[in-house]
């Protein structure tokens, strides 16, 4: 039979990872092919249909600005958008899209069905097929093999999957999806670091059921915000409110009451959940001085009438989760169409893996999603392009490529998960950065769009447009740093009585004008004879208002780079450092840190440490 079975990467699991990660590679111009269990399901969205957040929103618009599809789909299927701390500054500003569900996943099926030198089959991966240290292939349950240079894993919650409602339990990896028995059994003979991990849903509930007027209503935010720096706003879906209620005293002792039956406190599971994401039972111990919680009743989709209830994830039986749901106001009659659950599947410690998302025991086999301990949409996507484009790299025999944790949020992600691994499901956070302030949302093309078109995801269009709003922007900054305007002019557009920081010279710039807290870009508009884009005049006034804290950084991240530049020998033996003690030897050993800088953020690792390693590699000609 002739029918293809060599690529240059395979890529195993259809969610937002696999999504990624196949669409990278194939835009990079290397064959690929995506094996699925279901080729209905790729781009499913598993537990809640809402894409960004808090520290999430960064991560899409990097995939966007690299050259990803998260941002693109997220748009084009958003029914609710909003800026969440739009009152705080543009470092801790980010977009959060209610999704409709079927559409987010049509889009995403639909640009993957699309792309030229993807090839989409389904079948279960059961094998991953290893020469001399290196993954060349894997096998499906039905006995077929198919054959790559680089080799992707992004299974999800596949791997031992176990679902479990009260004492009821049964393999999937997730409802409707068997569980990948066979590949987890593999990966465990193969002797990668393992361990358990668990997450959860709420119940379904029935719109039909619920009695909205008792309820908080809340709309997303107009002129409708945006992910994709690509996209069309023309393209957007009919918008629709969400609505907010809460747990009650009652609500709580039935929960209480039945503590016992759940899953997580009963003993079924051993995993750790997510400490930023927990279930109600594990509110209800956790914060026991509170009467209430809220719920935010999410739509699944404009041609549903499921809602997602945020808020009461929960694996207790479907008779308790019946009772305490329909104490909830607005709940009283809820008709629930899915129960709620918590899922426990296997992860590998992400400290079994480069930088880039190789790992280190099996050459150009690649883990990227849930299988690292992360949870999320986001992070899984975020993953996904990287593994996406280093699998092709590898496959070519070229240098990887993966971002500094000073350069994105990726890169923050990447070197927390190899570097420090994690004991609960990992979790991105504005303040897991410590150069939040430079890696805005705002500004992720500018940061990241340069290496996609080098890499080969952006094409010449897009970076043709790229090009020209940069252009936009730089020219827009110097007529605002030599324009300069007389008080009096000030006086007349009520800018003096606006501002109250501090008295106003004779003559000043519009670029210094703008850079007073007070002051936003409508105000300066009338000096202006140029009509800037929204997107233009946004970047310039956060450029201005931030420019002095983005200086400190910038001369922080110069300051930190000699010991980023430090590398160390793949090969290195820190059993020859005999100062070192044994404890840093051996987590030393097991990271294998690839420079001086990730070595300093090793958990344990003493600034001492770091002096002996710097005076022997130095010492022995390694740097």
């Amino acid at each position: 039979m002739n029918y293809q079975s060599k690529f240059e990467v395979i890529v195993v699991g259809g969610g937002h990872s696999g999504a990624e990660a196949a669409y990278a590679s194939a835009a990079m111009g290397a064959s690929t092919l995506l094996l699925t269990q279901q080729i209905d399901t790729i781009g499913q969205m598993s537990c809640n249909p809402a894409i960004g957040g808090l520290g999430k929103s960064q991560l899409v618009c990097e995939i966007d600005a690299l050259g990803g599809i998260m941002g693109i789909a997220a748009d084009a299927a958003g029914i609710q958008f909003r800026v969440l701390n739009a009152s705080k500054g543009p470092a801790v500003r980010a977009t959060r899209a209610q999704a409709d569900r079927a559409e987010y996943r049509k889009v995403i099926q639909e640009i993957l069905g699309k792309k030229e030198g993807l090839a989409i089959f389904q079948q279960e991966a059961a094998d991953v097929i290893i020469e001399n240290g290196t993954a060349i292939g894997v096998v499906t349950k039905s006995g077929m093999s198919f054959y790559a240079k680089s080799i992707i894993f992004t299974v999800g919650t596949f791997l031992g999957g176990m679902i479990h409602i009260g004492d009821k339990r049964f393999a999937a990896g997730r409802a409707g999806d068997a569980a990948s028995e066979i590949l987890a059994n593999k990966f465990r003979d193969l002797e990668f670091p393992v361990g358990r991990l668990k997450t959860g849903t709420p119940p379904r509930i029935d719109s039909k059921s619920i009695d909205y007027s008792s309820l908080e209503e809340q709309h997303g935010d107009m002129p409708l915000p945006h992910f994709s720096v690509w996209g069309e706003s023309s393209s957007r879906l009919k918008q629709v409110p969400c609505h907010i209620t809460h747990t009650n005293e009652k609500t709580i002792a039935i929960i209480e009451k039945n503590m016992h039956y759940s899953a997580v406190y009963s003993g079924a599971i051993s995993g750790s959940g997510p400490r930023y994401c927990p279930s109600i039972e594990d509110k209800v111990r956790r914060f026991s001085h509170r009467n209430n919680h809220q719920v935010f009743i999410e739509p699944e989709g404009l041609n549903t009438c499921e809602v997602y209830p945020n808020g009461i994830s929960t694996s207790l039986p479907f008779e308790v989760q019946c009772e305490f749901v329909r104490t909830i106001v607005g709940f009283e009659n809820a008709h629930i169409t899915r129960p709620g659950y918590a899922i426990e599947y296997d992860f590998f410690d992400p400290r079994g893996l480069r930088p880039w998302l190789e790992t280190k025991k099996v050459k150009s086999l690649f883990f990227a999603g849930q299988i690292n301990g992360t949870t999320g949409y986001e992070e899984a996507a975020a993953q996904g392009i990287v593994a996406g484009i280093n699998a092709v790299l590898s496959a070519r025999g070229q240098e990887h490529w993966y971002p500094r944790r000073d350069q994105a949020y990726i890169g923050v992600m990447l070197d927390d998960l190899v570097t420090r691994g994690t004991l609960e499901p990992y979790r991105m956070f504005t303040s897991r950065s410590e150069y939040r302030l430079s890696l805005r949302q705002d500004n992720s093309d500018q940061r990241m769009t340069p290496m996609g078109y080098k890499l080969g995801l952006i094409s010449d269009a897009r970076w043709g447009q790229f090009q020209a709003k940069q252009k936009h922007i730089e020219t827009l900054e110097g007529f605002l740093k030599q324009k300069h305007v007389a008080g009096s002019s000030l006086a007349k557009h009520d800018i003096i009585k606006k501002s109250k920081s501090g008295v106003f010279p004779d003559s000043i710039s519009l670029w210094q004008l703008l850079k007073r807290p007070e002051i936003n870009f409508n105000d300066i508009v009338p000096f202006i004879d140029s009509h800037p884009s929204a997107a233009v005049s946004s970047d310039v006034e956060i450029l201005a208002k931030y420019e002095g804290y983005i200086v400190r950084q910038s001369q922080e991240v110069v300051k930190n780079s000699q010991a980023e530049n430090t590398k160390i020998p793949k090969d290195f033996d820190y059993s020859k450092v005999v100062s070192l003690s044994t404890e840093a030897r051996e987590v030393l050993t097991k990271v294998l840190p690839e420079n001086i800088a990730q070595a300093a953020r090793i958990p344990g690792i003493t600034p001492a440490t770091i002096s002996l390693l710097l005076v022997f590699l130095k010492s022995h000609a390694h740097v």
